[in-house]
């Protein structure tokens, strides 16, 4: 076990009172190669660290995996990053986790995600992000076969299910997935807290000639519009790449930034079965490389089924780029009137939105400029106060 930054406390401390917290985070996730929830996981962390009195009590324990063990640093002396390598979703996680959160005698444990081993009865909070694989519960989503997969789907209604009962505290980032856990799960509206998320504001490199270059090493020519993110069916790709081959402009092209995987994969196989051109796979690539993706974009396209959150059409707003984004619930939420909406399971209806964004000058100005007011209402902060406060009213 590899501890940073532990002070261990008598073994008496478990039974005395004491105001002071010691609160536990699983930060398996942690990282922007774990996607969206890695940095969601990071993000808060390191904004509760930011914020916490250096000469408070109250004690953080970072629990981390042997990949994504050295990419933390504890930067505040009351947090220690602590060693607990359980693959998610495996029958480790629910045996061995427990036994090493007990240890700690912590107060509280926030799981950022809905994986809480069912055998762990302390105190603890859970972040639902949305009810995405209760929604599109479907073989198209795994490449695992039939039978084994609607094992994993109902082993995942029971850890959720349990998890949201058990929670002091259930936090969600947007209204729309409140209100989504709350319709199916009774009994649940009234512990549900709200907290936004965010995107960061990186700087680049201004050159033209720098952002050409970096562009070049993924084959992107311009003009082109952008996608940044995973390929699973409810992003709803597949009706993307076919709309976009209906447009007319043979100079514009479509570029896809996400890594490669087997849902990549199948949007590939589809973009050539169907002939269609320009479009652009870049793979992974680095937050520098990807914020020269974003800026010199012509428009960001986001034909997402369902979101809990939808964290890339800020980024590009962030970055000056106009966003046409599905009519999804969730997404009006967050970018109320910062983003041209559209039908996303409408192949007529992407493509018009397509051809609007990147022709009509007056409506790239508008978007740009409401796009630059919206991302403000957003802090990563902000959410790690709130946050902060809701461990305090859980323990």
């Amino acid at each position: 076990m590899k501890i940073e930054n532990l002070t261990r406390l008598p073994l008496g401390r478990f039974f005395c009172y004491n105001e002071n917290m010691r609160i536990g985070i699983d930060a398996r996730f942690y990282g922007v190669k774990n996607k969206g929830l890695g940095r969601y996981t990071q993000k808060l962390i390191e904004n509760l660290e930011s914020i916490q009195d250096k000469d408070s009590g109250d004690e953080y324990f970072i629990f981390l995996r042997q990949e994504n063990l050295d990419e933390y640093h504890p930067k505040n002396k009351n947090f220690h990053k602590i060693l607990a390598d359980y693959r998610w979703y495996s029958f480790s996680e629910q045996i061995h986790l427990p036994k090493l959160l007990n240890q700690y005698n912590l107060d509280l444990v926030h799981f950022p995600h809905f994986n809480v081993p069912l055998f762990y009865r302390r105190p603890f909070i859970i972040t639902i992000h949305d009810l995405i694989l209760l929604h599109f519960p479907t073989i198209r989503n795994t490449t695992l076969s039939p039978i084994y997969y609607w094992i994993k789907f109902l082993a995942y209604k029971l850890v959720i299910g349990s998890a949201v009962r058990r929670a002091k505290k259930i936090i969600t980032v947007s209204r729309f997935t409140r209100d989504d856990i709350a319709g199916n799960y009774r009994n649940t509206e009234k512990k549900i807290e709200i907290t936004y998320e965010a995107c960061d504001d990186l700087e680049v490199e201004s050159e033209e000639k720098c952002g050409n270059e970096r562009l070049k090493r993924y084959g992107i020519m311009k003009p082109y519009v952008l996608y940044v993110g995973n390929a699973y069916p409810h992003k709803n790709l597949e009706n993307l790449v076919l709309s976009f081959n209906e447009i007319s402009d043979n100079n514009l092209s479509l570029v896809l930034v996400g890594k490669s995987d087997y849902f990549y994969r199948r949007i590939k196989k589809i973009v050539k079965k169907n002939n269609i051109r320009n479009v652009i796979f870049t793979d992974f690539v680095s937050d520098y490389d990807l914020n020269i993706i974003y800026k010199n974009s012509k428009a960001y396209i986001f034909p997402s089924l369902y979101e809990g959150f939808g964290l890339p059409p800020l980024e590009a707003m962030r970055r000056g780029v106009p966003v046409a984004s599905s009519d999804h619930g969730c997404m009006k939420e967050v970018l109320e009137d910062s983003a041209l909406y559209f039908d996303a399971k409408n192949k007529e209806e992407t493509k018009k939105a397509i051809e609007k964004i990147i022709s009509s000058g007056e409506l790239r100005k508008k978007l740009i400029r409401k796009g630059f007011s919206q991302v403000e209402k957003y802090s990563w902060e902000k959410m790690a106060e709130r946050v902060s406060d809701i461990y305090k009213k859980s323990i």
